[in-house]
Parts: C-alpha cells; sequence; structure tokens
C-alpha cells in the first residue's frame, strides 16, 4: 500500500491528499480573522479505509499549529464533522480549537 502524501492548495482553500499520484481526498476551509473554519472532508469512496482522512487532518492542523502562511496564527473552527471528530480522537489538537464548532 502506497503513503498518503498531502499538499495545501491555497489558491484552492483546502488541503490535499494524493495516493499514487490520484486526488484521493481533500479538506477545505474558510480563512477569517484569526480563525481557519474546516467547512468539508471528502474522501473518494475508492480510497476509504487507507487513512486518507485521518492524513488530512493531521497535515491541516499541523499548518496551522506551525503557522504556515497564510494559515497561521489562527484559531480553529470544525464545523466540518470529519475534522471536529478527528479531533475529539487526538485531543492533543484540541488546544487550537476556537469553540465555535462545538
Amino acid at each position: 500500500m502506497s503513503d498518503v502524501e498531502t499538499s495545501h492548495a491555497p489558491d484552492r482553500s483546502r488541503f490535499e491528499a494524493h495516493l499514487d499520484g490520484d486526488l484521493a481526498g481533500f479538506a477545505e476551509y474558510q480563512l477569517a480573522e484569526g480563525l481557519i473554519e474546516f467547512t468539508h472532508t471528502e474522501v473518494d469512496e475508492s480510497f476509504e479505509g487507507r487513512g486518507v482522512g485521518s492524513a488530512l487532518a493531521r497535515a491541516a492542523l499541523d499548518a496551522v499549529r506551525a503557522g504556515e502562511e497564510p494559515l497561521g496564527p489562527r484559531r480553529v473552527v470544525a464545523t466540518c464533522p470529519f475534522i471536529k471528530g478527528w479531533i475529539d480522537k487526538h485531543p492533543d489538537y484540541a488546544d487550537l480549537l476556537d469553540g465555535r464548532g462545538d
């Protein structure tokens, strides 16, 4: 099995995941003053169960934590149920939450 490769596509306001060169999924966001709102995460059904969603969540949140441009420093609003659920399972990322996605 191939490793999931993630990248930031700021021109599309999303993080993307690729497997073997194919787009496997993405996590979309919107930026606001001091906030990044994760609005939607989608994994192509042919790639489900291969860690694509988790790789997207980790890459996106790590980028926010690191203050990568144009993302940080910002607080996270997790309106996307997948991102919210992922943070719930990984409480070491809860410090990033703004609280508006609860």
